[in-house]
C-alpha cells in the first residue's frame, strides 16, 4: 500500500506505557474511530513471538479500517507480519538495505533532522519523511529539536509528503501551520489522553487546518 499526503494526517505512533486496563489494540482502535489516518507499531522491549503476534494483531484492525500500518525500525518484522512497510531512523538499517528487502511496493519512511538528511532520503527512494522533535518530547528525550524553520525548508526541499513529530499536541499543533507538512505524528497526545477518541477527533481537525493550502496533495 502506497498513500498519498491525506493518509498521513494523523500518524499514530504506538506506545504501551498508557495502556492502563486497555490493550494496545483497544487503545489503536479509538485512535482510528477518532480519525487517525497511519499507525506505527512501536515496540522496544517485546520478545519478538508477542511482537509478531501484536503486529499481525493492528495489520487485521488497519485493513479493516483502510489505514496504512508501518512497524518501526523491524524490518523482517514487517516483511513476516505482512506490515504496509517500515520507518527507520538515520541509525537504523540503511535505506537501501531495506528497500532491498521490501522491494517497491511497501512504504518506507525516514526520520530526518536536516534538508541534507531530507534530500539524501528522498534520493534513495524514502516514501515520507518524518521531521522532528519540532517540539520537546518526554517520549525521546536524546531528540535533538527541529526549528520551523528547518522544518519548512525540509518541506521546500524535497517533493516527498513530510510528517512532523515530537512534542504535539492540540494546543501547539496550530504553530505548525504554513510549514508545509502533509501531517502529524503523535504519542502520548493520542495514547495518554483520557478519552482517545475525542483525542484523535480534535489532533485530526487540527491537522487538516495545519495542511490547508498545502499544493500538490495526493489522495
Amino acid at each position: 500500500m502506497k498513500c498519498g499526503e491525506k493518509c498521513l494526517r494523523l500518524y499514530a505512533v504506538t506506545d504501551r506505557r498508557w495502556l492502563g486496563d486497555s490493550t494496545l489494540e483497544q487503545q489503536v482502535e479509538e485512535a482510528l474511530k477518532g480519525g487517525a489516518t497511519f499507525v506505527q507499531l512501536r515496540e522496544k522491549q517485546l520478545d519478538k513471538k508477542s511482537f509478531y503476534r501484536e503486529a499481525v494483531s493492528l495489520k487485521k484492525l488497519c485493513r479493516k479500517y483502510g489505514v496504512p500500518f508501518v512497524i518501526d525500525d523491524d524490518v523482517e518484522l514487517a516483511l513476516e507480519s505482512g506490515a504496509d512497510g517500515v520507518h527507520i531512523g538515520q541509525s537504523d538499517m540503511a535505506l537501501l538495505d531495506a528497500r532491498e528487502k521490501l522491494g517497491p511496493e511497501k512504504m518506507i519512511g525516514v526520520s530526518a533532522r536536516t534538508v541534507e538528511e531530507a534530500l539524501e532520503a528522498e534520493r534513495n527512494g524514502a516514501d515520507y519523511l518524518g521531521v522532528g522533535a519540532v517540539f520537546s518530547t518526554s517520549t525521546k528525550p536524546d531528540a535533538v529539536d527541529v526549528s520551523l524553520e528547518t522544518l519548512r525548508k525540509i518541506c521546500e526541499s524535497v517533493s516527498i509528503p513530510v510528517v512532523a513529530i515530537g512534542g504535539i499536541g492540540t494546543e501547539n499543533l496550530p504553530k505548525l501551520a504554513g510549514t508545509g507538512i502533509a501531517g502529524v505524528a503523535v504519542v502520548s497526545a493520542l495514547f495518554a489522553a483520557e478519552n482517545i477518541r475525542k483525542s484523535a477527533e480534535k489532533l485530526r481537525r487540527l491537522s487538516e487546518e495545519a495542511a490547508a493550502g498545502n499544493a500538490g496533495e495526493g489522495v
